[in-house]
């Protein structure tokens, strides 16, 4: 499998970004939706911050105050046995969970691809109740010159999935919430199949835990239904615990052809490649037996949360998957995938 990573790898890390606040640092940019704009490539970055105010006997979690419009701190001591601090990234109590960072997003631009300009600030930040711990993993679809923007709001409400939109990355009309908690990892297909709209989406189910991938349609991007099972997870594979969609699908000549992210049983996240039917996209054509693209190197198995490759956007152009995906929840890479070699992974 020919994965090309950009030799300047990570292309963009947490040094490279400027906090919102002089009280915060950031610790993670990473899993940045992606599009073409002009004569420009455009990521909107998810920027992970925490209060710069760490202490050994706390664990701090940033949290945004609807009725203040601000975002405030609470702690939490670590030798409270009621406190779970086992993932870095939450902090688990009886009946409660929290987080111990907090994310927005952020654009980039860029005329190679590879060297980026990261704005100040954000673009999009938490603002409503279902945004309280932070916006996550954005994804990008453009339809008719419009560029939908969903992503995932995170609150103790649940995890939703919210979307807006742009045409410009400069202002943002936001649509609210279109998939219910717990759902999250959708994408939008960049056309109409049919006359209708269509996504995959990620719901989990807390009774029989199960993280698998459906599909549903629309009429207009904000009502959705005929939700579909897609695919699951198998016991064995790269993918035996949980996987979700990755970047917006795109059309190649055998149908439409999603890349998605799978984890084993240590939590090890890679990519794979599904093939779906290019009318009827619930039917599955081929499916990766192996992980296309699987954390090698040290940036991606060292970091906030090591073993992972995740990406939420890529292009496809010149035959060729352009790849940007997140490092160990910690930085952003780059790499490319011929489009030759992902026919060959899946069989075709």
């Amino acid at each position: 499998m020919a994965v090309h990573r950009a030799s300047d790898n990570p292309i963009l890390r947490p040094e490279d970004v400027r906090p919102s606040r002089d009280d915060f640092e950031v610790i993670g940019v990473f899993n940045a939706g992606v599009a073409r704009y002009g004569d420009e490539v455009i990521l909107l970055l998810r920027i992970a911050e925490r209060p710069r105010a760490q202490r050994d006997d706390l664990v701090l979690s940033p949290i945004y105050d609807v009725g203040a419009n601000e975002i405030t701190v609470r702690s939490f001591a670590r030798d409270d046995p009621r406190n779970d601090f086992s993932d870095p990234r939450l902090i688990l109590r009886p009946g409660e969970t929290f987080l111990t960072s907090i994310s927005h997003l952020r654009p980039a631009r860029s005329r190679d691809g590879l060297r980026f300009q990261v704005e100040d600030g954000p673009v999009l930040g938490p603002a409503n109740e279902y945004e309280t711990f932070g916006l996550e993993d954005p994804r990008i679809a453009c339809i008719n010159g419009t560029y939908y923007v969903d992503y995932v709001g995170v609150s103790p409400l649940g995890v939703t999935t919210c979307l807006a939109s742009t045409r410009d990355f400069q202002s943002f009309h936001r649509h609210g919430v279109i998939f219910h908690p717990d759902n999250k990892d959708v994408v939008l297909f960049p056309a109409r199949i049919g006359g209708r709209y269509y996504a995959l989406h990620r719901p989990h189910s807390s009774l029989f835990l199960r993280n698998d991938i459906w599909i549903a349609q629309s009429p207009d991007l904000l009502c959705w239904g005929d939700h579909r099972y897609l695919m699951g997870t198998r016991e064995g594979f790269w993918d035996e615990t949980r996987i979700g969609p990755g970047a917006a699908p795109f059309r190649v000549e055998p149908g439409w052809l999603e890349l998605y992210h799978g984890a084993d049983r240590h939590s090890r996240y890679c990519l794979g490649a599904v093939l779906l039917d290019g009318d009827q996209p619930w039917k599955i054509l081929a499916r990766s037996e192996h992980p296309l693209f699987e954390p090698a190197a040290d940036y991606e198995r060292a970091g906030f949360f090591g073993q992972v490759v995740f990406s939420c956007g890529l292009l496809f152009e010149d035959e060729t998957l352009k790849i940007y995906y997140g490092a160990a929840d910690t930085s952003l890479c780059y790499a490319e995938i011929p489009l030759a070699d992902v026919y060959d992974n899946l069989g075709l």
